[in-house]
């Protein structure tokens, strides 16, 4: 599979995003570890996850054990797999989802994610959600505390606008690596964060990269996005993998990280990753909006 880099590491250019295997809705244990490995027999060496990716209130990590559990069962050699985590989002049970930015939460927190993952050092920690409570660079600092105790190997951030990722990079000396922000053909808003990315060599991890875009049917599909549905026909690949594909054409720091909850669903997302899509195809679903 293609490669791309965050950070220090060299990473498949599509990631899993562990969300939908730990929330509401979510797979038996079974079927989610067997998600998890079809992920890495396809060649996915970038996991994201997080410690409030959970339906319960008293299963914090309950993803983050969830992914542990699929690599200590896996079989194969899986040294090159990147997890990443995030703090700083909370879910208290209730179907909501809240914010603590406070560094002291932070920290611990990501001493209680490198336990439930089994790891020394964390080898991506990211700031899930800024707290409007908390000044964003002491929520920012926290995280240059944990890479320069070791507790972390890389620091990243989460759902940041252009201001925060220049703050936070700041903040952390130049060490930021990484920025997962909302990203797909119907949710465009952050192209301005990605192109900062792009300028800074910073990767960019679109979450919900394919949107909850519906391609089943051609009568599902808004006209304004039928280019996904045609080219994905003239290429006989699905619409999702199109979607991918235009993502990881529009800057060389971009890799999308699509949910899963079933293997078949990250087998097809894997293969956008050596999906070329020409020059005129890219501009025909960038104008698609």
């Amino acid at each position: 599979m293609q490669q791309r880099t965050i950070g220090h590491r060299s990473v498949s250019a599509v990631g899993l995003g562990g969300m939908p295997m730990s929330i509401e809705g979510r797979p038996d244990e079974d079927r989610a570890i067997a998600t998890i490995h079809a992920a890495l027999d396809a060649g996915v060496t970038f996991i994201d996850t997080a410690d409030s990716y959970h339906r319960d209130a008293d299963e914090i990590g309950h993803n983050e054990e969830l992914v542990a559990r699929a690599l200590r069962t896996h079989g194969g050699d899986t040294s090159a797999v990147l997890v990443a985590t995030k703090g700083g989002h909370l879910r208290p049970g209730d179907g909501s989802w809240t914010q603590n930015g406070d560094p002291a939460y932070l920290k611990e927190a990501a001493k209680a994610s490198a336990r439930r993952l089994g790891v020394d050092a964390i080898g991506l920690y990211q700031f899930h959600r800024p707290d409007p409570a908390v000044p964003y660079a002491d929520s920012v600092g926290a995280l240059r505390e944990l890479l320069d105790e070791g507790v972390i190997e890389m620091a990243g951030i989460s759902n940041a606008n252009p201001d925060q990722i220049r703050e936070a990079n700041e903040v952390l000396g130049g060490r930021l690596v990484s920025v997962q922000n909302q990203f797909s053909p119907r949710f465009r808003s952050s192209l301005p964060e990605l192109e900062l990315c792009a300028e800074l060599g910073i990767a960019f991890l679109p979450w919900s990269p394919l949107g909850g875009i519906t391609f089943a049917r051609a009568g599902d599909l808004d006209d304004a996005y039928a280019p996904f549905q045609e080219i994905a026909a003239s290429r006989g690949v699905s619409p999702f993998r199109v979607a991918l594909a235009w993502e990881l054409a529009l800057a060389p720091v971009v890799v999308p990280i699509p949910g899963a909850s079933r293997p078949a669903s990250i087998q097809d997302s894997a293969q956008a990753a050596d999906l070329v899509l020409t020059a005129d195809e890219v501009a025909r679903l960038s104008a698609a909006a």
